[in-house]
């Protein structure tokens, strides 16, 4: 986790305090690794990890995770996820704002797509919805579930004027869903610069 911190941070993905991350560690009971609030997330150490159960409880570690920790236990519960990557990038801030009407962003036709889990052609439609934000986690980790119920092909999701949350079945995978869907995000808003140009 402090080598996708550092990764991420020098991409612009995470700056300041944002961002946060989990893994796994175990699924019975629901155990979860996951990174301590208000930390840089360039320079991260590994005993700022915490520790959590079920229900955001801390059990190992000094510290607290950040309240959005209710979103990555509905994500892990949701879609068996073993790793939950969360940034704020500049891309996901403007595009989650610029689309917040449209109730998602479609990402169709680019070659990137075939990085995603279980996709084979950049024919593929990627449907990245955007949630409203708010400061009530328990509501919004209510929606996260019922719309990964709904969509439960997603690679991820927005919070609105927030950033991006996306998964996998471990670091590889979710580091990797965070690379594509940000250059997803960036081409399409330098696109659309581009073309307003």
């Amino acid at each position: 986790m402090a080598e996708i911190g550092r990764g991420f941070y020098a991409r612009g993905w995470v700056l300041g305090t944002s961002g946060n991350f989990s893994a796994v560690v175990a699924r019975k009971p629901l155990r979860l690794a996951i990174t301590s609030t208000g930390l840089d997330k360039g320079s991260l150490r590994p005993e700022q990890f915490l520790e959590m159960d079920e229900t955001a409880n801390v059990i190992r570690g000094n510290g607290r995770p950040s309240a959005e920790a209710l979103l990555h236990l509905a994500i892990v519960r949701s879609v068996d996820a073993g790793a939950v990557l969360h940034t704020h990038s500049v891309w996901s801030t403007v595009l989650s704002g610029t689309h917040a009407r449209h109730g998602a962003i479609a990402l169709e036709g680019y070659e990137m797509l075939k990085g995603l889990a279980g996709v084979a052609t950049h024919k593929h439609r990627e449907w990245l919805p955007i949630l409203e934000n708010t400061q009530d986690m328990v509501e919004l980790a209510g929606r996260v579930s019922r719309t990964l119920e709904q969509t439960p092909s997603i690679h991820g999701f927005l919070l609105q004027e927030h950033g991006l949350y996306t998964w996998g079945e471990g670091f590889t995978e979710a580091k990797r869903h965070v690379e594509i869907l940000e250059f997803l995000m960036e081409v399409l808003v330098r696109s659309s610069s581009a073309q307003n140009a």
